[in-house]
């Protein structure tokens, strides 16, 4: 298309208005301009669009024809600039966060019900997925920030630090109680009897604790796999087992003395987790998200 929208934006203001006068007074430009404007559009189609009389202009069919295209066109980029305006007046968008289900609990929902209550209008759509599956979909730009532990790699990422977090080993009173009973539980190693409850070995948590026990050289020889951190503290309650959980996560248990920490003798080294994004694609949106976190 040759024409330019500035001479199409002419002729549907003429052809509405029916006056080249008035069109100019809206326009802002001379009634020469519009004239030129308009005999260019007329040259480039071979055709012609406006029948002149004394009183004004009128379409010719030819004219029409192209008048109810443009009309819809323009009446569809009024639209979009009313949709924009909308926009940044209510504060409007589409945020789509990725995170665990654990960090979802006890790190986004706190943060998530204080930016929801001031962006009624921001539409949410939250992966509950693994952070190695929720850096995929970063990488892919198919969520616009993961809320996972530091990645290796953070090329194209930018990470936001929310802090460390620590592995620990817990259980209720009353099952470390019963296992003294069963054992000579203060001569033993905490690892080489009971029941250890860990996440199963496809989550990255699970993957760095293990590390952390080869390294160490300590054994678990009865071990029950879950799938969720809920489960495992829950579990842990309820005296089924040892369970490794995140300490800033049962830290009202442990207060409460619900759980009691089982100290290892090569403690876990703490993990950083935080907001990871591509700088690439940061906006005021997730600008304004990230700093509800600073709250």
């Amino acid at each position: 298309m040759e024409q330019t929208l500035a001479q199409y934006r002419i002729f549907y203001t003429v052809a509405t208005i029916g006056n080249i006068s008035r069109a100019a007074d809206e326009l802002y430009i001379s009634q020469p301009a519009i004239s030129k404007s308009i005999r260019k559009l007329e040259e480039a189609l071979d055709t012609i669009l406006f029948l002149r009389s004394s009183r004004g202009v009128t379409l010719t069919e030819e004219g029409e024809l192209l008048y109810q295209h443009v009309k819809t066109a323009f009446e569809s980029i009024t639209f979009g600039e009313e949709r924009i305006k909308k926009y940044h007046e209510l504060g409007m968008g589409h945020l789509k966060i990725g995170t665990s289900s654990t960090l979802c609990k006890y790190k986004l929902i706190p943060c998530l019900t204080r930016f929801v209550s001031d962006y009624p209008h921001i539409r949410i759509s939250i992966e509950c997925q693994s952070s190695s599956y929720t850096q995929q979909l970063l990488e892919k730009g198919k969520i616009d920030i993961g809320l996972i532990g530091r990645p290796i790699s953070e090329e194209h990422l930018t990470f936001y630090s929310l802090g460390n977090i620590h592995d620990i080993f817990v259980a209720s009173p009353s099952y470390l109680d019963n296992l003294k009973l069963r054992t000579d539980y203060e001569d033993l190693n905490p690892l080489s009897s009971a029941t250890f409850m860990m996440l199963d070995q496809d989550n990255l948590s699970r993957q760095y604790i293990d590390a952390h026990l080869n390294r160490a050289e300590l054994q678990m020889n009865n071990l029950l796999e879950i799938t969720s951190m809920d489960l495992l503290i829950d579990f842990a309650k309820i005296g089924l087992g040892i369970a490794c959980v995140i300490r800033e996560f049962v830290q009202t248990e442990l207060d409460q003395g619900l759980l009691t920490e089982v100290p290892l003798s090569a403690p876990i080294p703490q993990r950083e987790i935080g907001l990871s994004y591509s700088s690439r694609f940061s906006s005021p949106l997730l600008n304004d998200f990230i700093a509800y976190f600073s709250l």
